[in-house]
């Protein structure tokens, strides 16, 4: 019964969306147009986006774009970017949002609007067993025996900079890249968003990997896009009624707390 109402709920929430879609104004119109929305991300950063072995985008990112997608009445395109490549990918046209773990950040606002926050991020510490030691020490990160990767132009870098100026800070393009330095040895610890280091933590945990038990920062992650009245008040309709129908929530207990998904990414 109750998956029974969720789903007309939805329905519901879809079918006033594909109603007021119809008068859209300049970027809503060109999406129109094409017949898609053409999203930014780097389908790497579980579990808010991953991409699957038959390269399906996973996450509660992937869900939310379609859903959007949905409400629009077009398919939704994946653009997979490097995350230091999705703003300026943005800017120049080439996506018409941006949906990857991205934190509403007041520089980051200067030049892109923003929508959200749909979810509650922070940083996480992600290294192994052997380096807890150093980690449990007065100086922490903020040692220049620690080498610390991070995403290259994203919070987790300026969380760095600030907070262990210390540290030999390796900046990489995916997650993926930082993840192999430390199984390889090449860095200590990795500074991530914290549900992608409870995540790795768990996948990973025979490889003597191990993730800090609470959230550093707080992050709020939205959705990016160009100014335009018209589609940033249509995602915030979008999303508040999605967080009002119970959807959102539902959503993210999905990716969250059962992790029968992970099965379905590549080793």
């Amino acid at each position: 019964m109750k998956k029974t109402l969720t789903i007309l709920a939805l329905t519901a929430v879809m079918a006033l969306f594909l109603v007021s879609s119809a008068t859209a104004g300049s970027t809503l119109d060109r999406i129109k147009k094409k017949g898609e929305l053409v999203v930014g991300i780097t389908g790497s950063q579980p579990p808010l986006n991953a991409t699957a072995k038959d390269g399906r985008i996973l996450g509660l990112e992937g869900d939310l774009a379609r859903l959007m997608a949905s409400g629009m009445g077009v398919e939704v395109k994946f653009v997979k970017k490097p995350f230091n490549k999705l703003l300026p990918a943005l800017e120049s046209g080439m996506v018409d949002v941006i949906m990857s773990s991205m934190t509403m950040t007041p520089k980051r606002n200067l030049n892109v609007a923003f929508v959200g926050p749909y979810y509650i991020s922070g940083k996480g510490i992600l290294t192994k067993y052997e380096h807890i030691g150093k980690l449990q020490k007065p100086q922490g990160l903020n040692s220049p025996d620690f080498r610390v990767v991070t995403l290259k132009d994203s919070t987790s870098e300026a969380f760095v900079k600030s907070a262990a100026s210390n540290a030999k800070l390796v900046t990489v393009g995916s997650y993926k890249e930082g993840l192999d330095k430390l199984m390889k040895n090449e860095v200590e610890a990795l500074v991530a968003d914290y549900p992608y280091c409870a995540v790795s933590a768990f996948r990973y945990q025979d490889k003597g990997l191990t993730a800090g038990e609470s959230r550093l920062t707080f992050e709020p992650i939205g959705v990016a896009m160009p100014e335009d009245t018209l589609l940033i008040n249509w995602t915030t309709n979008f999303l508040n009624a999605l967080q009002a129908s119970g959807t959102l929530e539902g959503l993210t207990k999905k990716w969250f707390t059962d992790g029968s998904w992970l099965k379905e990414l590549p080793e």
